[in-house]
């Protein structure tokens, strides 16, 4: 997504991923129930202005369309990528870990018309839904052998440079390997209503072991965000929680 698109969606009425319509296009699930812990082909279309699905989409960051699924306490996270038959249905293998509420949103741009983030909520059935509370504020995401570093602080309203920094083993990475065309990808999301900010690196050469992204959030308040990177051949996805705060010198700068 573009700055220019990020700055419409912070300072517009319409944040991304909030509406399962938006502009004359709809987001409509196909699947009526998901079962919790067991791989489910989930089936969906996006339906135009005229009501039929969209099949013609633009190219962005190697895919026609980006489908991600969080639960609703935004402790679970998946990115995943339908395939489209002809007629305009999407199929994605969807595995939900625990039973509960989730959200999906579908981030694409129809051929010809501008990006756009809509959003459904999902049910994954079966046990009693106990949710978690919102993991704390962290600088440091761990997963096996791999440490993620984030520097930076997100700004209300101002773009924000966000440094992410890969170690595996202590030892700081420079071989990361392309992902959906760049050496990370970004998803933030607002923790009380899931407005949905999709992010991407800085032009870079380098593989590692930083990756720099710039990112406009809409209000003060809790984020999570979701980074994926991918190494010997495996996608893994690290995780923060971080708080927007209007900085003293943000304030300064605004009143001039």
């Amino acid at each position: 997504m573009s700055t220019a698109t990020q700055h419409q969606q912070a300072q517009g009425n319409t944040l991304g991923g909030l509406q399962v319509s938006q502009n004359g296009y709809t987001l409509n699930p196909l699947t009526a129930s998901t079962p919790t812990g067991r791989p489910t082909d989930f089936k969906f279309t996006v339906t135009g202005p005229g009501g039929k699905p969209v099949v013609d989409y633009k190219v962005e960051h190697e895919k026609k369309l980006h489908f991600i699924v969080v639960s609703r306490d935004l402790t679970s996270f998946q990115h995943v990528h339908p395939e489209m038959t002809r007629d305009g249905t999407w199929s994605a293998k969807l595995t939900l870990p625990k039973a509960g509420p989730y959200r999906a949103f579908a981030d694409f741009t129809p051929k010809g018309g501008e990006n756009l983030t809509l959003g459904a909520d999902l049910q994954a059935a079966g046990g009693d839904y106990q949710p978690e509370p919102l993991p704390h504020v962290s600088r440091t995401s761990t997963i096996g052998e791999y440490t993620v570093n984030l520097a930076g602080n997100l700004v209300p309203g101002h773009t924000s440079k966000l440094t992410l920094t890969v170690n595996k083993s202590g030892k700081p990475l420079s071989d990361l390997q392309p992902y959906l065309g760049d050496f990370g990808h970004l998803v933030a999301l607002r923790a009380d209503d899931l407005t949905y900010l999709h992010v991407h690196p800085e032009a870079s050469e380098k593989a590692g072991p930083e990756i720099t992204f710039h990112a406009e959030v809409p209000s003060g308040g809790d984020y999570r965000l979701f980074f994926d990177f991918r190494h010997d051949d495996t996608v893994r996805t690290a995780d923060f929680t971080a708080t927007a705060v209007l900085s003293p010198s943000a304030t300064h700068d605004h009143g001039h």
